[in-house]
């Protein structure tokens, strides 16, 4: 299976976003490779790692965020449950669940609830190995890239969604080596 092929099923190749998205989609992939060589012992599937990275933001056309390039009809916090959406319909749905998982450290239903965010009504939280690979490496970039975020950047960002958010972030350092 090509990413790329796929990604081109939904993006103009010429376009602005299909660019930020590929660009920030490598970026993440080599990350979680990294984190799969520092963790080879917990047997990571680095072939499906390979692909969900180069997906995991697959549905941002469907957002509404200008300074991507996107102007779908829903807000950008979407964008995961509406990847995997995506990714269901191209049958692959295991990749549609690193989607879905990946925004900030995962999304519960509790915060869903309390948020009250204009997400379907579950948990979205990381589950397996290869779903916390991907979402721990995406951390580390923004669309914008900037170059890589420091770790202290990183928490500044998650403190603003609760302490709770950091401690998973720190869970993941020490489970990946950081």
């Amino acid at each position: 299976m090509d990413p790329i092929q796929i990604i081109q099923k939904f993006y103009k190749t010429d376009s602005k976003a299909y660019h930020l998205l590929v660009e920030h989609s490598r970026a993440v992939t080599k990350k979680a490779l990294e984190i799969c060589d520092r963790t080879s012992e917990l047997k990571p599937d680095v072939e499906f790692i390979k692909e969900a990275a180069m997906l995991h933001d697959v549905g941002i056309f469907l957002t509404n965020a200008a300074d991507l390039d996107c102007f779908g009809d829903k807000p950008y916090i979407c964008h995961g449950y509406l990847g995997r959406e995506l990714m269901e319909n191209e049958g692959l749905s295991r990749h549609g669940r690193v989607c879905e998982s990946h925004v900030g450290v995962g999304i519960s239903l509790r915060d869903i609830e309390n948020q009250n965010l204009p997400l379907p009504k579950r948990n979205m939280l990381p589950i397996t190995l290869e779903e916390e690979i991907v979402c721990f490496a995406d951390k580390f970039y923004s669309k914008n890239m900037e170059g890589e975020k420091s770790i202290e950047k990183i928490k500044s960002e998650l403190l603003k969604f609760g302490v709770e958010k950091v401690e998973k972030f720190e869970t993941w350092m020490s489970k990946f080596g950081y």
